[in-house]
């Protein structure tokens, strides 16, 4: 007879920190698409990073629950009860993500990721850590030599190998983000003697108990978080009242293309030095000027994320060569 999951509050709470910030994203990415936010979260550095950093804590936990749940021995009907749950959430967010964004649906996000990756790891539960970190480089490092256009088609672009974003709001594909999930089973299985030290460190406060709470039920949080941010921005947008046209003409209007340099250096070189900037900005402005991508510009959201993140690949390599 298999032992009782034993369950760590530690990981718990860890989970639910990681979907606290996933809410904080999604609001932030909310409040861009309606033009609420002047940072555009999907192409600023700082926020990509805050993403993947979200992403490979989710991956690196469901790794870790995966050998905390069955790495003794698959615990069979715990394991189909929950990977129902996930395929059933997963076409949840795949129906609601159509219906709002026919052209940029969820059709391979974390959800689906997260149920396809247990059945992959489950060859794997019983490995060695250091095979596990090998098969987790494995899927990690390819994705950083190769790549091909082809991968970005629907039916490809989750297998990973991408060279431009497919099309579509999220997506997880298998490389390298499986070797994430790996790499959590591998830090499990290096921590399995402090397993019992780490079940007795409690988590108190309120705040340590939310968090546990919310790492218990994340499925759900993840489910609910983004129709209600959706819907409160939306009833904000609709009942907010609307600024006054002002009464006086500014003495100047910049022309397109000197409010596009403009704003594309102010936001570049807070972290880049001028030249580059300078470089990576005349690319950006030829780019778009030649592509008549300016009505494109003006709206926020999934196509504009689509049309410039090739030009923001192809000038920031420019802007690495130098002029």
């Amino acid at each position: 007879m298999q032992k009782p999951r034993q369950r760590l509050a530690l990981v718990d709470a860890a989970r639910g920190v990681a979907i606290v910030a996933m809410a904080i994203y999604h609001f932030a990415w909310d409040l861009s698409y309606y033009g609420l936010f002047a940072t555009d979260v999907t192409t600023d550095p700082a926020w990509k990073l805050f993403q993947l950093s979200i992403l490979s804590s989710f991956l690196l936990l469901v790794g870790i629950g995966l050998i905390l749940g069955h790495g003794e021995g698959v615990r069979w009907p715990a394991f189909w009860r929950r990977f129902g749950l996930l395929v059933a959430a997963a076409l949840a967010v795949t129906a609601g993500t159509y219906w709002m964004f026919p052209d940029y649906f969820v059709y391979f996000g974390i959800l689906h990721a997260i149920a396809l990756f247990s059945l992959l790891a489950l060859p794997f539960l019983r490995l060695h850590p250091g095979l596990l970190l090998l098969a987790a480089l494995a899927f990690i490092v390819p994705p950083f030599l190769f790549g091909a256009p082809q991968f970005a088609q629907r039916h490809l672009a989750w297998i990973g190998f991408w060279t431009t974003l497919p099309e579509t709001t999220d997506i997880v594909p298998v490389f390298p983000w499986f070797g994430v999930v790996l790499a959590g089973m591998a830090l499990a299985r290096l921590a399995a003697p402090l397993r019992g030290r780490l079940a007795a460190v409690p988590v108190r406060g309120p705040l340590g108990r939310a968090l546990v709470l919310a790492g218990r039920w994340s499925l759900l949080i993840y489910l609910v978080h983004q129709p209600l941010l959706l819907g409160a921005l939306n009833a904000y947008t609709a009942l907010a009242p609307q600024p006054a046209e002002p009464q006086v003409l500014q003495p100047a209007v910049l022309s397109r293309e000197q409010s596009f340099t403009q704003s594309c250096a102010a936001t570049c070189e807070a972290g880049q030095t001028a030249a580059w900037c300078a470089t990576y900005c005349g690319c950006a402005l030829e780019q778009v000027a030649a592509a008549d991508l300016w009505d494109t510009l003006d709206k926020a959201g999934p196509e504009r994320d689509a049309a410039l993140a090739p030009i923001t690949r192809l000038c920031a390599a420019m802007a690495e060569q130098g002029p």
